[in-house]
């Protein structure tokens, strides 16, 4: 798949269920799985690179092989049982995107390796090359980092469980008021008792691994941030992911990288730095492919993506912690990098569609802000849109 030009509109939809099911067992099967595929998605097949805005079963590979030097066994259909076509797409070595440790005697930003991909130039190198290309013009990336400390704090900006390095403050959310819904989704009535900032469980909670209660500081402690110094929040509750070998990939059912700290009303503000505060949410139904996003972040602050793929399955590395298997995700072009886990993806008019996790040199990952609303029980937004 080349680098995306503009789509000749939004596909929306999700794969069909004998397409899901059939993409699980035949692609991501636990006995010999096919070689170099991570997932799957919904999507728009890809000619001569360029959108064709056929909708397609896209197959996830970590790097794209000639099909003649493939086993019979390992190569993909052209199309599905049930008609639908099949495109591949090579997306690299998916990684959550906490901030990695830095080397000993390191400078910050020097030498420091933001996950299977590659280094800080090689990843900041493509981002945000499609959508330049698509404008008909290049431009040369240096990062300017959300990385001080900041009272109130704006989304955006950096922040860790003290056990971590750094990764990024997505939003500030409350409890459902009295009388709000998930389906259908509506807002409650009330004065919040309680506020949160929101993040990744892999940047709050260190990947199930932290204490309830435990401190949060801001700037994360790879940004020199400390306890208590500069603790902002503290823990308070996150989804479990659950990990291979442990658990096997084909039996987990991940749908969010999600966690709440606890933090005082005047010390945060889900106004993201540069962008604006989220002025509504969508719906993962009305999520669609060629939607345009950006969000706010601490390592590649204001960057824009397209939406590539939703309803994707995709294995996802935590290191040390194993391999985690997500579905129902939102796929981007690269707009990210380590340390920029937690942030809030929205449209270009600021509203919420997910909550950035992971990602490759390639392409970034998502959840549907949706699935973390409903799990969490938390406003992100008091509007639908």
């Amino acid at each position: 798949m080349n680098q995306p030009e503009l789509m000749r509109g939004p596909a929306g939809g999700q794969l069909s269920d004998s397409s899901r099911q059939q993409a699980t067992s035949d692609f991501l099967r636990r006995e010999q799985p096919l070689a170099n595929v991570v997932g799957f998605g919904h999507g728009v097949k890809w000619a001569d690179g360029r959108p064709t805005g056929e909708q397609a079963v896209l197959v996830f590979v970590t790097q794209k092989v000639p099909e003649s030097l493939l086993p019979e066994r390992d190569v993909i259909p052209r199309q599905m049982d049930d008609g639908t076509p099949t495109d591949i797409v090579a997306v690299g070595h998916v990684s959550a995107q906490r901030r990695q440790v830095r080397p000993s005697g390191a400078r910050p930003e020097e030498h420091v390796v933001y996950g299977p991909d590659g280094g800080v130039a090689q990843q900041m190198s493509g981002l945000g090359q499609p959508l330049l290309e698509e404008l008909g013009g290049l431009a040369t990336f240096e990062p300017q980092i959300l990385n001080r400390r900041m009272r109130p704090c704006p989304s955006g900006f950096s922040v860790g469980n003290v056990a971590i390095t750094a990764g990024t403050l997505g939003s500030v959310v409350y409890d459902f008021l009295p009388g709000a819904s998930v389906d259908p989704p509506g807002p409650g009535l009330g004065v919040p008792s309680k506020f949160y900032i929101l993040s990744n469980n892999h940047v709050l909670a260190d990947s199930n691994r932290a204490q309830l209660g435990s401190a949060i500081v801001q700037p994360g402690r790879f940004d020199n941030g400390t306890d208590p110094a500069d603790r902002i929040a503290t823990l308070s509750r996150f989804i479990t992911i659950q990990f291979a070998p442990q658990t096997p990939l084909d039996q987990q059912n991940n749908v969010v990288d999600c966690a709440l700290g606890e933090v005082s009303f005047q010390d945060a503000t889900r106004e993201q730095y540069f962008s604006g505060a989220p002025r509504a949410w969508r719906r993962k139904a009305n999520v669609a492919v060629g939607d345009l996003v950006k969000k706010s972040g601490r390592t590649t602050n204001i960057s824009f993506g397209r939406i590539i793929a939703v309803d994707a399955t995709i294995d996802v590395n935590y290191g040390t912690a194993g391999t985690a298997r997500f579905k129902d995700q939102i796929l981007t072009t690269n707009m990210s990098a380590g340390g920029d886990s937690g942030s809030l993806v929205t449209s270009l008019d600021n509203v919420a569609a997910g909550l950035l996790f992971a990602g490759s040199s390639q392409v970034t990952v998502v959840n549907h802000i949706e699935n973390v609303r409903a799990l969490l029980r938390v406003e992100i937004s008091e509007q639908l849109a």
